[in-house]
């Protein structure tokens, strides 16, 4: 009998315990430290226990700055713009929500994923700025949108990418439209020649070991994609996508990078398709399509002092139509010393380009160059091969090597490009300059000379 009282006094004192637990909400047993589930990234209910609060939830503020997504930095997972707040509607301003999202992965200290739905997101000027803890994914299947607002700000970008290690965008095939229509109306670079007063569309500065896949610039009030300081980066299914009046409108800049890889791209554009800055090392152009535009360039060079060499450049397997120029390299007439080497143009297909192949070192596009006074850019082992299609100019290749600092090695190899138009037949144009021929030449090598100007 003794024992069945005890054993009843023992269950009423556990009835007691878990009568007080259930009205009180304090666990049976909390467990070692740290042991407990992960904080959820926002409240309970609709969109699930993850979802991030929404815009204006702290203390019930309306329309008040988007609250970032709350929970333990440590922990990976997907982060949801629009469960920070973000309407997606093309009219609402959403760049609150996305800083606050970019914030909360940044801050993870394990790979993390800030995902964009399908939507069109109006944002204004925006920096996904790092350096980030750990790896951060943006994973975009919705489009974004800037203001149409024309406002003069100095080397601005619109969307920045700025010091990210290990990073991915996975475009998903999203626009980045940049609206840009008003903005090239306003734009007076050909008469005065400062050319940096509007925002590029998106830049990416300070990358190392990143990929950028499957996006399109479109209506890029400047620059559509600016990429500086970069090394290890590779882009994939590039569009860029503006019309030719498009001013200053260049569709992919590459700038003092080491080991930049641009591998596939279709480029329609109002200026340069592809243009290669100072200070581009090992550098990869493969699988583009470009035009309308002014074709592929290395440069503009020697414009400004202590601009550094330009060495490996490879542009292979593309095709340029209906363009200004096609492959060339330009340099301006007395400019400050520089180098440019070790640069290839391989296997590239011309369907009515002017002037397709084109070294020009007395580049002078405004009325403020020194015009007569002779490149100091050296350009040394430049080669064109296998160049072949229609020059919609008589002039097909012209070389123009600066008479004080002379071009060496420039080569020449199974060039065929082929001109229709009442001028007659193709000719090639040199001047201060003797490249070296292989294989098939038509148009015959330096048949005239070459004189600056289009």
């Amino acid at each position: 009998m003794v024992g069945l009282r005890r054993a009843k006094t023992v269950l009423l004192v556990l009835v007691v315990v878990v009568s007080y637990t259930i009205a009180n909400g304090a666990p049976l047993d909390p467990g070692p430290k740290g042991s407990g589930p992960a904080a959820p990234l926002g409240p309970t209910g609709t969109g699930g226990a993850n979802a991030a609060a929404p815009v204006g939830a702290a203390a019930g503020a309306v329309g008040g700055p988007a609250a970032a997504p709350t929970g333990a930095a440590g922990v990976a997972g997907s982060l949801d713009v629009k469960a920070a707040g973000a309407k997606g509607d093309g009219t609402t301003d959403d760049t609150a929500a996305f800083l606050a999202v970019w914030k909360t992965a940044c801050e993870a200290a394990v790979p993390s994923t800030m995902t964009v739905p399908k939507g069109d997101y109006l944002v204004n000027d925006i920096e996904f700025l790092g350096p980030c803890k750990g790896p951060v994914t943006l994973e975009m299947h919705g489009n974004m949108k800037a203001p149409t607002t024309v406002d003069a700000k100095p080397n601005c970008g619109w969307v920045d990418f700025t010091n990210l290690a290990d990073f991915t965008l996975n475009g998903n095939g999203a626009i980045f439209d940049g609206q840009g229509s008003l903005a090239w109306k306003a734009n007076d670079c050909a008469k005065t020649g400062k050319c940096n007063s509007l925002p590029i569309n998106i830049r990416f500065t300070g990358l190392t070991n990143s990929k950028i896949i499957g996006i399109t610039s479109t209506n890029s009030k400047l620059f559509h994609m600016n990429i500086l300081n970069c090394k290890n980066v590779t882009l994939e299914n590039i569009g860029i996508d503006a019309p030719p009046e498009s001013l200053n409108t260049d569709g992919i800049h590459i700038g003092r990078s080491v080991g930049v890889n641009l591998l596939g791209a279709k480029i329609k554009t109002g200026d340069d398709c592809v243009s290669i800055g100072d200070g581009t090392e090992n550098l990869i152009v493969e699988n583009v399509e470009c035009g309308p535009g002014h074709g592929i360039a290395v440069g503009s060079l020697g414009r400004y002092p202590n601009e550094q060499p330009v060495k490996g450049v490879t542009v292979r397997k593309c095709l340029i139509k209906n363009t200004s120029n096609g492959v060339r390299i330009k340099t301006w007439p007395g400019s400050p010393p520089g180098i440019a080497s070790n640069i290839i143009f391989e296997d590239i297909t011309m369907d009515n380009v002017s002037t397709p192949v084109l070294i020009d070192q007395e580049y002078c596009p405004y009325a403020d160059c020194k015009a007569g006074v002779p490149s100091k850019v050296k350009l040394s082992d430049v080669t064109f091969k296998n160049i072949k299609g229609t020059s919609a100019t008589k002039i097909a290749v012209k070389l123009i090597c600066s008479v004080g600092t002379p071009c060496t090695n420039v080569a020449l190899a199974d060039i065929n490009l082929v001109h229709n138009g009442p001028e007659g037949p193709s000719v090639g144009a040199c001047a201060n300059m003797k490249p070296v021929l292989t294989g098939q030449m038509i148009p015959p090598a330096c048949t005239e000379i070459a004189k600056p100007g289009p």
